[in-house]
């Protein structure tokens, strides 16, 4: 006996509440329909179907094993998709949505090399900064750099999202620089609109207890890059990742302070709809931005 099979003619009968309509589903006879069920029942040594000239229907114990038929070909059926997915080559339109910052000065040029490896693959890139509906809007997959409470939807780590406390040379040869995160109440500091509470900084202390503070400034932006602009003209203090200013501090540009202080914990993802068969291009790209990025991303490193 074809166990399978059998199980697939038993999961079939049961749904379509007909042996003819059965086979018509599964494109065999309705004899061998009929035989597989009986070969099933007779291994089980239990009766799976009630049988009328009027009606057909499960019995308790039908009940019971057609739920587990169930998962048991479902996950048949996804293993065999799973394979297909993984030896299929990465083609077709591929959505993508990310942020403005870390999409105009990390990914697209990952964009163009992946582009350049997949000559079938067609991207469609949006980038802005408001929360989108990867759903709703169509999405395949987003980068977001956060912590990922959303558990509507699968993520997958691509990077650190380090950030840092920095100003130019010149801010702090005016100023001083900060010892503590209670310093910052005597220094101008620079804003990100686009943070929900943007003034309020998060700090840790040695021993790991969070810590707030309120900062004042005169300017507001609602991008990244703009920021960073502003600290390198000496306007303030600025709280930013250092993927958007990881070459100012490599170059002296920039000086970080607080160092100790600065909470880390935050990631640079991908995320996706939850979905049992995730497709060979969605797949490649996202191993693509891993293997680019990872856990040391070159915007870190130092020298």
């Amino acid at each position: 006996m074809d166990e399978f099979a059998a199980l697939r003619a038993f999961v079939t009968v049961a749904e379509a509440k007909s042996f003819s309509e059965a086979a018509r589903r599964l494109r065999i006879v309705k004899s061998a329909v009929s035989r597989q069920v009986s070969d099933l029942e007779s291994e089980l040594g239990a009766r799976l179907l009630h049988r009328t000239t009027r009606s057909l229907g499960l019995t308790e114990v039908g009940r019971a094993f057609f739920g587990r038929a169930l998962q048991i070909l479902g996950d048949l059926d996804d293993a065999k998709q799973a394979v297909g997915a993984t030896q299929a080559a990465p083609r077709g339109k591929l959505r993508v949505s990310a942020p403005m910052s870390f999409g105009f000065l990390h990914l697209m040029p990952a964009i163009s090399d992946f582009m350049a490896l997949y000559r079938d693959v067609v991207v469609e890139l949006a980038m802005n900064d408001r929360f989108v509906d990867l759903v709703e809007e169509g999405f395949d997959v987003a980068v977001r750099i956060t912590t990922l409470p959303d558990s509507s939807l699968i993520a997958r780590r691509l990077a650190p999202a380090r950030r840092v406390i920095c100003a130019s040379s010149r801010y702090l040869l005016a100023n001083g620089s900060p010892r503590t995160p209670a310093d910052l109440k005597s220094h101008t500091c620079l804003f990100n609109s686009n943070i929900a509470s943007a003034r309020d900084w998060r700090f840790v202390t040695a021993e790991g207890k969070p810590v707030h503070v309120t900062v004042e400034g005169r300017l507001s932006v609602n991008n990244g890059d703009a920021l960073r602009v502003a600290a390198l003209r000496g306007d303030g203090l600025a709280n930013l990742p250092t993927f958007i200013v990881g070459a100012d501090l490599q170059s002296g540009r920039l000086a970080t302070v607080l160092d100790a202080f600065v909470a880390q914990d935050l990631s640079i993802s991908a995320v996706y709809p939850h979905s049992r068969h995730l497709s060979a291009t969605v797949r490649a790209f996202i191993d693509f931005l891993a293997d680019r990025f990872g856990p040391e991303p070159y915007w870190d490193l130092v020298g």
